[in-house]
């Protein structure tokens, strides 16, 4: 065994050998893998291993799809079959909801020309004679689906890493992972020691007990699952074909063709977690007792749809253990408070992702970045709070409703309410709905019934919209009070706080105590890894302001440069509270509450200073992301309820009052403002979304070589604001969303990044990027996977010369 490596990987699934096998396609072939049994053991033996190419985040469908492409082609490599059948996979819609989601799926898939398309009655019949399809509104047809083989794949990996260096050593637990001064580890197994750069916890059933011990705790809970197989169906054994899987997600269940017998899955209500305190180290090829009675009511969804399944026998039950993370989503990505730990577990559809998995994580081990915006799967969309009971109540609540649509803005209540600020009370009483934010719960819109919870249940407008355009109204007419809480606050203080903040932001830093600038975080390929307001308090003392969602991910980029001797950087975010106060009668509403003179001479926008406000004292930030006049106010945490009781106050007489997150994102997009993780991810590049500007190039700062070799580029395409037609949206009840394709002359040029109905303007809006598009083009946007005309704007609709803003 060797002593020393470039990275070693715990865990011998399909996910630990993807990632093994891509490492040496990127040139490290000093690698080595420590299995604890035999490969394959744990979830993956056992596994269904269905393949499908489509998902509702486009990333992740370009990486599905790398996947699918990637069996065939591995098994000419390595000479190892993968057991890959592709007879094509139906998807059946019973309700409006999936028809839209299926439609939707239909447009993505002719913009990345992925074999995805709707077929009538007889040709589903003719592709699957056992389905009764009577009752569906809708089926699709993707004519790569299918299944593949856990054993066969797994095995690929395996010798393709081998064929290219890589070491594989099965039956050698991991006994410890202890960290190394110069960031390096030492792995510690019983036949030796290896000293690497990299860890990668791929430990799959086991990632909870490895991650702990580097003293890390993640968000993990194992559940049982169950599938059958029957007997030998007569009219399968009598066709000379494989008979496409199907997708029948309204009916809780899976199906599809096992040798001569049909294989069906679900997802149960009554569902049973499994190793809560813990994954027991001897476990390995074990399966659990059968429980089939928990899943009778969706084997009989099944067999009503297909007959067949009532018919025959069962052959044989799987009821083995799976491990879930609080979304369904893999948790990977360096872990943010360690160097050089990587982690990819909980991954639920594993072999229809695990070729993109393995691809992305060598990606982001070897160059420090993958290539795809991934936020969706990076483990620093949770930190510390999602504790033990959260996971349990999120797991059961993904595990048990696994088929149901994750509606756009969608808010699920299990394992809530979370982390509440003081006000959460006051703002639960003024009938806030409330979603959740890196485990904040926040306002989303108010005025309902105490208690309530959000209620949104399809693609199209929900009950909400007509409240959230009374906010959205009531904040461009009057004045709004919108709770900022959540936004990530940072305090960086000491002699060498403005030099080290100008080696970290592409924008230099303010020079004078009170002013503040935008400045972009650039990411290791040059992209826009994160936009920041920077408001200096005084010589030495500046505060930061970011994207509360991306508090945990943003750490890995503050902690690539060391602080000078004397400073200090430290978050603000749970001490620090704050309200936006915005709308042409904020500065009176405001003014009611100080001293302080709001005069545009007195306090300019983009300016900041303590002031005294109803007897609190506040920073105040002359800026907003409405795009309209305003000002944010940040207080001690302890200081909210009062300082809210205080605005609702002053504003009561001016037709002022609460507003939702809700509004604000209609508020933004009428602006055209972008946001992070929409808008602004590592993809986009500095000159496609309007912030080469804000690029000093005239000083050093982190990940400057790569920005620089983007600037020297042209944009791939643009960030553009559209106008969706008003007849077409207001017939199909329905608005831009976010994903949408968006085509031109019948070509894909683009896809949808925010949307919203504008309701001050009275324009159904989207934010997207586009090639080959420009000011006043008629362009065709996707909503609902149907084409809505639209129009590339000059300019938003709100205020475009920024006048309110600055007044």
């Amino acid at each position: 065994m060797r002593s020393h490596a470039q990275a070693v990987i715990i865990g011998g699934g399909v996910i630990g050998c993807s990632i093994l096998y891509h490492l040496t396609k990127l040139g490290w072939t000093d690698v080595v893998l420590l299995e604890r049994s035999e490969l394959t053991s744990g979830s993956t033996w056992h596994a269904a291993a269905n393949i499908h190419g489509l998902h509702d985040n486009n990333n992740i469908t370009r990486i599905q799809n790398y996947t699918m492409d990637l069996y065939n082609a591995l098994e000419a490599e390595t000479g190892q079959s993968c057991g890959v059948f592709q007879p094509g996979s139906l998807y059946l819609a019973q309700t409006e909801a999936r028809e839209h989601q299926l439609r939707l799926q239909a447009a993505k898939a002719k913009y990345y020309g992925l074999p995805f398309r709707e077929v009538d009655r007889a040709e589903a019949e003719a592709l699957h004679p056992l389905v009764d399809f009577d009752g569906i509104r809708c089926i699709m047809f993707e004519e790569n689906g299918g299944n593949v083989d856990p054993s066969g794949v797994t095995n690929a990996y395996a010798v393709g890493a081998r064929q290219n260096g890589a070491e594989i050593i099965r039956f050698c637990p991991v006994t410890g992972t202890e960290q190394q001064p110069d960031g390096s580890w030492i792995v510690r197994t019983g036949k030796g020691d290896i000293h690497t750069q990299w860890v990668v916890n791929a430990a799959g059933l086991w990632g909870r007990e490895v991650a702990a011990l580097a003293g890390i705790t993640l968000p993990l809970q194992p559940t049982e699952h169950q599938y059958f197989v029957t007997e030998t169906i007569a009219e399968i054994a009598g066709m000379d074909r494989r008979l496409p899987s199907v997708a029948d997600r309204d009916g809780e269940y899976y199906l599809r063709q096992e040798g001569k017998g049909l294989l069906v899955g679900a997802y149960e209500k009554d569902l049973r977690y499994w190793a809560e305190e813990g994954t027991p180290q001897g476990f390995g090829h074990e399966l659990f007792a059968d429980d089939l009675e928990r899943i009778e009511p969706n084997m009989l969804r099944a067999i009503e749809r297909v007959p067949a399944v009532g018919e025959a026998g069962i052959k044989r039950v799987i009821n083995g253990p799976m491990i879930w993370s609080p979304d369904s989503n893999v948790l990977f990505g360096p872990v943010p408070e360690l160097r050089n730990y990587f982690c990819c577990n909980g991954i639920i559809p594993g072999f229809s992702q695990s070729g993109g998995m393995g691809l992305l994580a060598a990606d982001w081990i070897v160059s420090g970045e993958t290539r795809y915006d991934m936020f969706a799967w990076d483990m620093a969309r949770f930190g510390d709070w999602a504790d033990a009971a959260f996971t349990r109540a999120r797991v059961g609540d993904q595990y048990a409703n696994r088929f149901k649509i994750h509606f756009p803005g969608e808010e699920r209540s299990a394992g809530r309410p979370m982390r509440m600020r003081p006000a959460y009370q006051m703002q639960r009483e003024l009938g806030a709905v409330f979603g959740l934010n890196y485990g904040w719960e926040h306002p989303l819109y108010y005025g309902q019934p105490v208690g309530s919870e959000d209620e949104t249940h399809g693609f199209t407008r929900q009950g909400w919209w007509d409240q959230v355009g009374r906010e959205a109204r009531m904040l461009r007419e009057h004045a709004g009070i919108i709770d900022i809480s959540n936004f990530a606050k940072y305090r960086c203080k000491g002699p060498g706080a403005e030099s080290w903040l100008n080696a970290l932001f592409a924008n230099t830093m303010p020079k004078a105590v009170g002013r503040s600038c935008l400045t972009p975080l650039i990411g290791t390929r040059g992209g826009i890894a994160g936009d920041f307001t920077v408001t200096r308090l005084a010589e030495d003392e500046f505060w930061i302001i970011g994207s509360g969602m991306a508090e945990r991910y943003h750490q890995r980029f503050f902690g690539a440069l060391p602080l000078p001797e004397g400073t200090t950087f430290d978050s603000l975010t749970v001490d620090i509270c704050g309200f936006n106060v915005a709308g042409p009668k904020s500065r009176d509403l405001l003014q009611k509450l100080t001293n302080t003179s709001l005069a545009t001479p007195d306090f300019p926008f983009m300016r900041s200073k303590w002031i005294t406000l109803a007897g609190i004292d506040v920073l105040a930030l002359r800026v907003s992301f409405t795009g309209d006049l305003g000002w944010e106010l940040h207080c001690a945490t302890a200081d909210q309820p009062r300082l809210l009781q205080a605005l609702l106050a002053a504003g009561r007489d001016m037709g002022a009052g609460p507003v939702g997150s809700r509004a604000l994102m209609s508020l933004r997009i009428e602006k055209g403002y972008g946001s992070w993780s929409r808008e602004y991810s590592p993809e986009y590049w500095p000159q496609e979304v309007g912030l080469d500007r804000l690029c000093k190039m005239d000083k050093d700062f982190l990940n400057k070589e790569a920005v620089m070799l983007t600037l020297a580029k042209p944009a791939r395409e643009h960030l553009v604001i559209l106008e969706l037609d008003g007849a077409q949206t207001d017939a199909s009840n329905a608005d831009a969303t976010g994903g949408e394709p968006i085509f031109k002359d019948g070509r894909g040029i683009g896809r949808v990044s925010s949307g919203a109905y504008g309701y001050s303007v009275g324009k159904s809006l989207a934010l997207g990027f586009v090639r080959d598009a420009g000011p006043g083009d008629a362009v065709e946007v996707m909503v609902l996977g149907q084409p809505h005309r639209a129009t590339v704007l000059d300019a938003p609709p709100f205020d475009p010369a920024g006048t309110r803003l600055r007044a």
